[in-house]
């Protein structure tokens, strides 16, 4: 069972060299996405006169994310796993795949690459608002809460189907980019809702660099316990339980 498989490390593990390179590969390619994802809505407002909120926009960033996202996991995964995300560190955690201490530094990390990347947009253009996430017209936090959470779920297990699976196989060549999809499909759905955040860091970033709080909560308990729910579920189900990987076929 995944609670048997929780492991909390030891403190000496918090300053081991691999464990540092993996939590800088984090911030890294935390930076790399949210430099990406939310640069392209804020270079669609200026090309548009504070069009992003369209759905040209929409598009926009469901393009720039899925694209940004496959690029960063890609450079990550043969260093820390390419998590980019607290909800997907959070997951594995759950799941026995990564301690608790190194789970804390990837968490460090991502939020750091988020607020620099930020910070170097903000400075970059001049000023222009890195735009928190927050809720459309008619939208309640509750709404937005499960969003989040099924989202996220979506997100995370795709994770695991493709990239934390041991019997996974051929399939993780594909991991990268079956993770950025599936985040640009989301952003399509969710979007016009809440944002489509998914991932706390991404979240946490724009909200502190433009010092805006409102609802913040939602952007973080709905992927946690969307990300957490993948991972007990994927290890429950299908990992903790044997199962035969499917013979390859020649097309």
């Amino acid at each position: 069972m995944p609670i048997r498989n929780i492991a909390f490390g030891r403190p000496e593990e918090a300053t081991r060299p691999d464990a540092l390179k993996a939590a800088f590969a984090e911030f890294i390619c935390t930076l790399i996405f949210v430099f990406a994802g939310e640069g392209s809505g804020m270079a669609f407002n200026k090309l548009t006169d504070n069009g992003s909120a369209t759905p040209a926009g929409l598009v926009a960033a469901s393009l720039a994310h899925a694209f940004a996202l496959f690029v960063a996991v890609s450079v990550g995964a043969n260093i820390s796993g390419g998590h980019v995300n607290p909800a997907v560190t959070f997951g594995a955690f759950v799941g026995g795949n990564i301690t608790l201490l190194r789970g804390i530094l990837y968490w460090i990390a991502q939020l750091l690459g988020s607020t620099v990347a930020c910070l170097l947009l903000k400075f970059s253009t001049n000023g222009m608002t890195t735009s928190a996430f927050s809720l459309s017209s008619g939208v309640t936090v509750w709404n937005a809460f499960v969003f989040e959470i099924v989202m996220t779920f979506g997100l995370v297990y795709t994770v695991y189907a493709t990239a934390l699976d041991p019997k996974k196989g051929n399939l993780g060549i594909i991991a990268p980019i079956a993770i950025g999809f599936i985040v640009g499909a989301n952003i399509l759905v969710g979007g016009a809702f809440d944002g489509a955040s998914m991932n706390p860091a991404v979240s946490f970033g724009p909200a502190l660099v433009s010092w805006t709080w409102t609802n913040h909560w939602v952007y973080w308990a709905g992927p946690l316990i969307g990300g957490g729910l993948a991972g007990l579920v994927y290890e429950v189900v299908f990992i903790s339980h044997t199962h035969e990987q499917l013979p390859s076929t020649d097309y």
